[in-house]
């Protein structure tokens, strides 16, 4: 399970719905996060690498 900000993100949801889960994060703001990583928004959680779930975290705790 890939680990943000100190939330658990659900592994078997769409990358877009799952950093929803997030505080402050609704499914416009989880896109265009995405889009700044260069990973698709249809992805699973599951299938994210660790190196995107770092690039991701970057992104948020930045802006």
């Amino acid at each position: 399970m890939a680990r943000i900000v100190g939330v658990d993100l659900p592994r078997n949801k769409r990358g877009v719905v799952s950093l929803t889960y997030i505080f402050g994060i609704g499914s416009s703001t989880a896109s265009k996060i995405l889009a700044k990583a260069g990973i698709d928004e249809n992805i699973k959680v599951q299938d994210w690498s660790d190196e995107n779930v770092r690039e991701i975290a970057r992104i948020i705790t930045d802006e």
